[in-house]
C-alpha cells in the first residue's frame, strides 16, 4: 500500500445522514430552521455532534484511489474532511471544496492533526469554478435532487484532466428498501446508470454493499476515466 489506513470507521453517514428538501421548520423560540440543506443547516448539523461523519475514508474511495499514482485531487463537498485529509497522507496534492464552514474548521484541524497539507475552500460546489484540472475529482455522498446530480456530474466532469478519474461514491437506490442508513426520500439516490459522460470510460460502475455494524448499506459506485 502506498499509505496507511490509520483510522478505522466507515459508514459516510450518519444513521439519517439526509440532504432533503429545502423546507422550514419552527424552532423553540417562534423563529424558522434553516433551509434544509442550506449551509446554515449544515452548520447546525456539523455543530451538534463531535464528528458528524466517521473519522476514517470512505471504503470505496479507498479501494479505486490508492492503486492511482498520486496527483492533483478535487473533492468536492467534501464535509468534515475525511477522504481529503487520506488522499493528502497517500501524496495526493488534495483540495476540498464545502459551503459549511463548521465542517471546513474540522477539516483544517483534521489536517493539523495528521501532518499534512491540503488546501480547503468554502464555497458552494455549484457556484465553485476550479482554476486547473484535476487528476482525480472525487463525488461522495452529495445528497441533492437528480437536476443537480446532473450538474455535479457536469462540473466534476469538466475538472477531470485527460486520462483522470472522476470517483462518485453515493447512496444507491437500492439502500431504501435492501439496506441502512442513509437518506429516506427516494429523490435523492443514485443508481450507476445516471453516472455517464460524454467522453469517459467507466473502469468502474455497480452497486456495492458497504458493512455497517452488524447491517449493509447499498451504494452506487462509479469512477469513470476521462479519454485522452
Amino acid at each position: 500500500m502506498r499509505c496507511q489506513l490509520r483510522h478505522a470507521g466507515e459508514g459516510g453517514q450518519p444513521i439519517d445522514g439526509d440532504r432533503g428538501p429545502r423546507d422550514t421548520a419552527a424552532v423553540g423560540d417562534g423563529t424558522s430552521a434553516p433551509p434544509r440543506g442550506s449551509p446554515a443547516w449544515w452548520d447546525e448539523r456539523y455543530a451538534g455532534a463531535e464528528l458528524l461523519w466517521s473519522a476514517g475514508p470512505n471504503l470505496f474511495a479507498v479501494e479505486e484511489a490508492e492503486p492511482l499514482p498520486p496527483g492533483s485531487a478535487l473533492d468536492l463537498a467534501c464535509g468534515e474532511g475525511r477522504n481529503t485529509v487520506w488522499l493528502a497522507e497517500c501524496g495526493w496534492d488534495a483540495t476540498g471544496v464545502d459551503f459549511s464552514p463548521v465542517a471546513l474548521d474540522r477539516a483544517r484541524a483534521a489536517a493539523d492533526r495528521r501532518g499534512v497539507d491540503v488546501r480547503f475552500v468554502e464555497a458552494d460546489v455549484f457556484a465553485w469554478r476550479p482554476e486547473r484540472a484535476y487528476d482525480l475529482v472525487l463525488l461522495a455522498y452529495l445528497q441533492v435532487s437528480r437536476p443537480l446530480r446532473r450538474q455535479a456530474l457536469t462540473l466534476g466532469a469538466a475538472a477531470t484532466a485527460p486520462g483522470g478519474s472522476l470517483l462518485v461514491v453515493a447512496h444507491d437506490v437500492r439502500n431504501l428498501v435492501d439496506g441502512t442508513g442513509g437518506p429516506q426520500y427516494r429523490e435523492l439516490l443514485w443508481t450507476p446508470d445516471e453516472v455517464t459522460r460524454p467522453g469517459f470510460t467507466a473502469a468502474r460502475a455497480g452497486t456495492s454493499a458497504r458493512p455497517v455494524d452488524d447491517a449493509t448499506a447499498w451504494d452506487t459506485v462509479v469512477r469513470l476515466v476521462r479519454n485522452r
